[in-house]
């Protein structure tokens, strides 16, 4: 017996089911792309990675950009802001890391078979080639962590593809594991330094090191939103020390060391560093 396919209507009487439960949603065009961003807060003016064109979190009142724009308030939902999008809408999706879990998405046969040899047993819900497996608990969200694996969790936006079945348990260390890199992994990276000029506030360079250090020790402890607390991060920093001269491209590869560690690549680093100069005016 073959199944209707959703209509406009039933996708936002599922985002409100789901808001409703506390899972933040958001439509879906087709091709499962978000719907453009709004002007005033376009890809990475809040932050995030401009290279991937994905956003930072952001207070535009309106649903302005992919998983940012994920909401619970109905009002929001069935708005006018959002009423043509669900017109064209062709799928709900939600915020995996909003409500405190992490979906590790499964690909292809091989990469459910892998799963099913290695991690524990948890709720999956099928996919259209392979599974996702859902489970409690939140952490950075990064791609390609093996052949045709994929975790989703903060930052990003999965499919709403219904409840799963199984019992949900609780995020392994075995899943953290996939997106830990070795300290011997990190590169080096040539940072633009700024040309100075401006007034020095150090007085002494101990005023330097131990805000690089704080800068270091913030990054290492984010637990999510790592995109964008680096972002912050950098900055930060660079507001600070970043216009008489004193910073080195010794201080930026210990930061750029920091963010590698936490999954960042060097050209997410890169880019994150020249962001945080374009807005200072650097």
């Amino acid at each position: 017996m073959t199944h209707p396919a959703p209509t406009r209507r039933d996708h936002l009487s599922t985002a409100l089911t789901l808001a409703a439960r506390g899972v933040p949603v958001l439509p879906l065009h087709k091709g499962k792309v978000p719907f453009a961003n709004c002007p005033a807060c376009l890809y990475t003016s809040c932050g995030g990675r401009p290279n991937m064109k994905i956003p930072g979190p952001c207070r535009c009142p309106r649903p302005c950009h992919a998983w940012a724009a994920a909401t619970t308030d109905p009002d929001t939902l069935t708005g006018p802001a959002w009423s043509s999008a669900w017109k064209q809408a062709a799928a709900v999706a939600y915020h995996p890391g909003g409500v405190g879990l992490t979906v590790v998405d499964l690909d292809h046969a091989d990469a459910v078979a892998w799963a099913r040899r290695t991690l524990p047993a948890t709720r999956t819900v099928p996919t259209t080639r392979g599974e996702h497996w859902l489970y409690r608990g939140a952490m950075p969200s990064v791609n390609a962590v093996r052949d045709g694996v994929d975790i989703k969790s903060t930052m990003v936006y999965a499919r709403w593809l219904g409840p799963g079945t199984g019992t949900m348990t609780t995020l392994p260390g075995t899943v953290r594991a996939l997106i830990v890199k070795k300290p011997s992994l990190v590169r080096p990276v040539t940072a633009p330094m700024p040309t100075g000029g401006g007034e020095c506030r150090h007085r002494t360079s101990a005023y330097l090191e131990r805000g690089i250090a704080m800068a270091e020790q913030r990054i290492t402890a984010a637990t999510s939103g790592v995109h964008t607390m680096v972002y912050r991060t950098f900055l930060a920093v660079l507001s600070a020390h970043g216009r008489c001269g004193c910073l080195t491209d010794a201080h930026a590869a210990r930061l750029f060391a920091a963010a590698q560690t936490k999954g960042e690549s060097p050209r997410h680093c890169a880019d994150a560093w020249t962001n945080a100069r374009t807005a200072l005016g650097m």
